[in-house]
């Protein structure tokens, strides 16, 4: 499967791939996330039932903390 991420074009294994196998894959379990699929934000209650199509475009933002 092949998805837009940050702009950037990457491949996944698998005919079904939600946005949870999505955050598992990239190392991001546990992170602070704000995950957009298709210009739609998808809350985190819906990782697992969302899922992934060939071609989706996703941005990934993770919050930073400062001081």
């Amino acid at each position: 499967m092949q998805l837009m991420i940050n702009g950037k074009p990457r491949s996944f294994e698998g005919p079904t791939f939600s946005v949870a196998n999505l955050v598992a894959s990239l190392n991001l379990e546990g992170k602070r996330l704000a995950i957009e699929c298709n210009g739609e934000i998808v809350p985190r209650s819906q990782f697992a039932s969302t899922q992934l199509l060939e071609g989706d475009q996703l941005e990934i933002v993770g919050a930073v903390g400062g001081g």
